[in-house]
């Protein structure tokens, strides 16, 4: 049963939030995928992968199959996340990046490991800061890398104090208005914001059971593609690069229907990506202005 920090009603101010966190705290069959692929090499994701997959995996010996399809999904998992941190652009020791929905804190200590900053990591799921910075502790890193239990749509952290922030696969639990707003604050002249994302396609995307039944398993709500640019616009973001990874991710679900850590997310998925539903995009954008 997870005792709750005292801070928790300053955190979780809606109904809503609590649900999410309790989701993350509590649920054990999603987080057994991650757990198991984060075994790897001590890097615990919360999101997907992209890449050409190494299909060779799937053959050789029966007994060491699974372990093979493990350790490549979480390859084309890290790659994603080394993607993300690519469009960061420079980043010095001495300056500030921001990880919005840090999970278990895999790309937070890879954003240390690359740039030598301080990582500030802020979820709303108190087992994931514990989780964190206990491994921050592990490798030796928690001086540079610490996670915070805090809403990111208000994180109370100094304006202008960073000068990156990212979002792996978690606006889509969140207003995006009430969210850029935040990281537009957060953020100093010049600096950079980087999302990845599953969003909706805003022709078909409202129709599609497939985006649905995605939305119902994780509790959250799917924004279509087109609120990622106006939100950004509304709070002084303006977006230098738009990549759609759609064509790179189906690869990974199609290797995901192949292990046993399957959960039966991998069809709606792979059905909402190849009916163009569904769009996997990274979005970089720069704040102009104060």
């Amino acid at each position: 049963m997870t005792v709750l920090n005292p801070d928790t009603d300053a955190v979780l101010q809606t109904t809503y939030q609590k649900s999410v966190a309790a989701y993350w705290n509590n649920n054990p069959n999603d987080d057994r995928v991650n757990t198991k692929l984060g075994e790897v090499d001590g890097l615990y994701h919360h999101h997907y992968g992209i890449g050409e997959p190494d299909l060779s995996v799937l053959d050789g010996p029966q007994d060491t199959r699974e372990k093979r399809i493990v350790e490549e999904l979480h390859r084309l998992e890290t790659a994603q996340a080394q993607l993300l941190l690519d469009h960061l652009g420079p980043v010095r020791p001495d300056q500030r990046l921001m990880d919005g929905g840090s999970g278990r804190g895999g790309t937070s200590f890879m954003a240390n490991q690359r740039f030598g900053c301080q990582v500030d990591g802020v979820t709303i799921s108190e087992y994931q800061v514990r989780f964190a910075n206990e491994q921050a502790e592990q490798r030796g890193v928690a001086d540079k890398v610490r996670f915070h239990f805090r809403n990111m749509l208000e994180t109370g952290f100094e304006p202008g104090s960073m000068r990156g922030i990212w979002t792996n696969e978690t606006t889509m639990y969140v207003d995006l208005f009430d969210l850029f707003r935040e990281f537009s604050r957060l953020l100093e002249p010049g600096g950079r914001y980087v999302c990845i994302t599953g969003c909706s396609n805003d022709v078909t995307g409202g129709r599609s059971s497939s985006v649905s039944w995605i939305d119902a398993h994780y509790g959250c709500m799917i924004h279509p593609r087109g609120e990622y640019f106006r939100a950004m616009a509304a709070n002084n973001l303006v977006p230098i690069e738009v990549i759609d990874l759609t064509p790179d991710t189906i690869p990974y679900w199609e290797l995901r229907t192949k292990s046993e850590l399957a959960t039966g997310v991998e069809r709606p998925f792979l059905t909402a990506y190849q009916e163009g539903s569904f769009q996997y995009l990274l979005i970089a954008a720069d704040k102009v202005g104060r």
